[in-house]
């Protein structure tokens, strides 16, 4: 399956990762470090990075704040770091990687002013507040779920989601925070009919290993994963495509005791595709993780979603992406391309107009109108950035449906 028309059977597959995975371990404590600035200090402006290895976190970056709450808030930043470890779930020194134990090293600096002035109001070339940086990013929505998301995606995060409420709730004793899951969706037409493939390797304790095979994970494990967590998934998005014929691969190396940061070195930035569709779409290159709303990388991917999403759900195709693109220092955007891959009856240029009327694209009003200079990021940071629900989550919301529905009945009578 892919985003351009195709007859017959084919299939597509997306996979997530866990809030333990190394990679979102380091994502989720780069947006920690936002959410604490942004709180007290709504115009803060973060770029952060981090990285995690075995006993080590060491975070870098840009900072500039405003006020002394926010100044103490960088102060307390190493606890921060800590809680959000200890939240994640590595609190056990035999993990290699515990929120107590742990080193944190810091190389913070303040912004570039050259960059500074292109993003602040009145400095600069121009009037007003410019994008943080140039890029493009792309924004996605099919009807293929109730969350207007790819269902391979969608299914991949709940696995990983359903392994972390099993965790946490202590369901499965043996579980550990770091887990990957990847879902194989058939499609006839390029409509969903069915689940090919699930994979799902998940770190846990030795209590679990083969008596008799002390390199592989036990059947009775396994089949506790199926029963508690694949099939519970499937069947609570699509009871009719759960069947005993999917191919099932639950830790296929054998085992996973040795994870997370002492397994893997993780990075923020390096699951951008889990991050959003699950390869389904493009994608512009640019990653959201510790970063302001200033920054479109963030932000107008944030309204690229909004618009695909809108349009899909005002029913005037069954798929769209949307591309929006900016120049550093510049307001408006370059260009606004939209994309329904022949499943819409509104032409393509009139959608894009309608675009542009309906929707803010400046980067000062797509903050104003999604919110976005609040702590809402951590949340973001694990199980994918859209699909979801909550009040943070301001980008998923179709409330501007109704007006691409009115606005298409007054173009088409044009």
């Amino acid at each position: 399956m892919s985003d351009h028309e195709h007859t017959g059977v084919t299939l597509f597959t997306s996979e997530s990762v866990s809030m333990g995975h190394p990679d979102k371990v380091a994502d989720q404590i780069s947006d920690c470090v936002l959410d604490s600035l942004i709180g007290p200090d709504p115009m803060a402006r973060v770029a952060v990075e981090t990285l995690v290895t075995t006993g080590l976190v060491v975070v870098a970056g840009e900072v500039t704040v405003h006020n002394q709450a926010a100044r103490d808030a960088l102060g307390n930043v190493e606890d921060t770091i800590r809680d959000t470890i200890r939240k994640i779930g590595y609190v056990d020194s035999d993990c290699g990687f515990d929120y107590r134990s742990c080193g944190v090293m810091r190389a913070i600096h303040s912004q570039s002013p050259d960059i500074s002035q292109g993003v602040t109001e009145g400095q600069g070339l121009h009037a007003e507040q410019g994008a943080g940086d140039q890029g493009l990013m792309f924004g996605f929505a099919c009807d293929e779920t109730e969350a207007l998301m790819p269902m391979p995606i969608q299914l991949a995060h709940r696995l990983v989601g359903r392994l972390a409420e099993l965790r946490e709730r202590g369901e499965i004793k043996w579980l550990r925070p770091d887990a990957k899951s990847q879902v194989t969706v058939r499609y006839n037409d390029g409509v969903p009919t069915g689940i090919h493939a699930v994979v799902v390797s998940t770190q846990h304790s030795e209590a679990v290993l083969d008596p008799k095979r002390k390199d592989r994970m036990s059947d009775d494990a396994r089949k506790e994963i199926i029963t508690k967590v694949i099939r519970p998934v499937i069947e609570r998005e699509r009871p009719d495509f759960w069947s005993d014929s999917i191919e099932m691969h639950i830790n296929p190396t054998g085992k996973f005791v040795v994870g997370g940061p002492h397994g893997d070195c993780g990075l923020t930035g390096r699951k951008i595709i889990v991050d959003t569709y699950g390869g389904r779409g493009r994608h512009g290159g640019g990653a959201f993780s510790g970063k302001d709303p200033t920054k479109v990388d963030r932000s107008a991917a944030y309204m690229a979603r909004h618009i695909a999403k809108n349009i899909v759900a005002a029913e005037l195709a069954q798929q769209c992406e949307v591309q929006l693109a900016y120049a550093i220092g510049v307001a408006k955007p370059l260009s606004v391309a939209v994309d329904c891959f022949g499943t819409s009856e509104v032409p393509r240029a009139r959608l894009e107009r309608m675009v542009q009327d309906i929707f803010p694209l400046k980067p000062a009003e797509i903050i104003k109108y999604l919110d976005l200079r609040r702590p809402v990021y951590l949340e973001t940071a694990r199980n994918g950035h859209f699909g979801r629900t909550g009040p943070g989550f301001t980008w998923e919301q179709t409330h501007r449906a109704a007006d691409l529905r009115a606005a298409a009945g007054v173009l088409q009578a044009v």
